[in-house]
């Protein structure tokens, strides 16, 4: 069911191995490449965030509130709660007639280190608009004020808003919403489990959405600018999302999930001229190690061949990464080894 994906070093030596699994499939639902199995069942977590940000257009509410680029990026992102963050999701709450107590996502310490430095020294416990989740939350919100619908119990499954999003998942990855087995994300809202190949199915269709619907082709449309125009937006400057959307511009849109997912979308062209968009999802089994992600990814793309070339600084950090013992000795390195299986060849 597994693969290598990640190598970690001592004395020279591998010591242990991370282990994932990876489906990287065409906008015709093909299986073009794999690592492990590609159709294990796994939660999405954050990454269906720019899935789940399509009902927030459809629906009208992104029009009706004014929503700019910004505000969709980061109703597609897990933000890092800095101050640039907060403001933007509190004008959206603003725009919809609401304020962060509407907010059920909780709150936590912001991921991006000198904000929650700053607001420890200054005795400020963090809001649920640091949250890295708020700005999802936010276009949930924003859906069911413009419907006409109950706020305080948007992240019911079974609130129209939740159903909305389930369906249009089910119907982007092309399976059957009864199919998705339903959680409760670490933020409280619903997060959903299924085949890493449908969820890369999701994903190439939403960067090049020819077979789909007008309204669901532009939506899809807006969703994959907003993200590449703010990548600030989806992430932070640590993350990785963020890094690779500003190193490779016009590329790809990247979104990470908790427990080491990423899904990737690769448009046309993206890995050479004529080539096809591609949807990869990848897991890691072990879950979101900080050491294990980052490499891994960086693995992916050069697997792919998007760094066949220079490697752009942005992403560089991620090919090696220093394993430090608690006297902060550099002890060791972890390192890419994915490889990838090509069921149907681009070229």
């Amino acid at each position: 069911m597994w693969e290598p994906l990640v190598e970690v070093l001592r004395g020279g030596q591998v010591e242990s191995y991370h282990l994932g699994a990876i489906a990287v499939v065409d906008v015709q639902g093909r299986l073009r490449a794999h690592s492990g199995d590609p159709d294990v069942v796994t939660f999405l977590r954050s990454t269906a965030k720019p899935i789940q940000a399509l009902s927030l257009i459809e629906s009208g509410a992104a029009d009706a509130f004014g929503f700019e680029p910004r505000h969709i990026a980061v109703a597609c992102g897990s933000h890092s709660g800095s101050d640039a963050h907060v403001e933007v999701v509190r004008d959206m709450l603003a725009r919809i007639g609401l304020d962060e107590f509407a907010l059920r996502c909780g709150a936590h310490r912001p991921i991006d280190k000198a904000t929650a430095a700053r607001l420890e020294a200054a005795g400020a416990w963090p809001t649920p608009l640091r949250h890295n989740c708020s700005g999802k939350h936010a276009g949930m919100l924003a859906q069911a004020v413009y419907r006409g619908l109950s706020t305080a119990d948007y992240l019911h499954p079974q609130h129209p808003v939740q159903q909305a999003i389930l369906h249009t998942l089910a119907g982007m990855a092309g399976v059957e919403a009864a199919s998705i087995v339903i959680a409760v994300d670490g933020c409280s809202a619903p997060t959903f489990a299924l085949p890493l190949r449908a969820a890369a199915y999701a994903f190439a269709r939403l960067v090049h959405p020819v077979d789909l619907p007008p309204e669901r082709q532009a939506a899809c449309r807006r969703i994959v600018m907003a993200m590449q125009n703010h990548p600030d937006m989806v992430g932070g400057e640590a993350s990785f999302d963020t890094r690779v959307m500003r190193a490779l511009p016009g590329c790809l849109i990247a979104k990470g999930g908790a427990e080491g997912y990423l899904g990737l979308g690769l448009l046309p062209d993206a890995l050479f001229p004529g080539s096809p968009a591609l949807g990869v999802a990848m897991k890691v089994a072990d879950g979101d190690s900080p050491r294990a992600r980052g490499p891994a990814a960086f693995g992916l793309l050069r697997a792919l061949g998007l760094l066949d070339h220079e490697v752009p600084p942005e992403v560089q950090s991620f090919a090696r990464l220093p394993v430090l013992n608690v006297r902060e000795l550099h002890v060791g390195e972890v390192r890419p080894v994915v490889k990838l299986t090509w069921d149907l060849p681009l070229r």
